[in-house]
């Protein structure tokens, strides 16, 4: 089974946020990559799972009957 991996470029393109971001993320060892030779790039089950921890669930609001 072949992993897709992806360019920097890409995955700031699927987050919809500028290159610097992935780039940091990656600085940080907040996710993992791949060199390969001096390029680096990052699964994309790695970015699936980012998406997947980093996702807000919606909170529940609950009304009560006044009376």
């Amino acid at each position: 089974m072949a992993v897709r991996l992806l360019t920097v470029e890409q995955v700031a393109s699927l987050l919809g946020t500028s290159v610097r971001f992935p780039r940091r993320l990656i600085e940080e060892r907040r996710i993992a990559f791949v060199r390969v030779g001096r390029h680096v790039r990052i699964p994309e089950p790695v970015i699936e799972a980012y998406i997947e921890t980093h996702t807000v669930p919606p909170v529940e609001r609950r009304f009560r009957a006044v009376g």
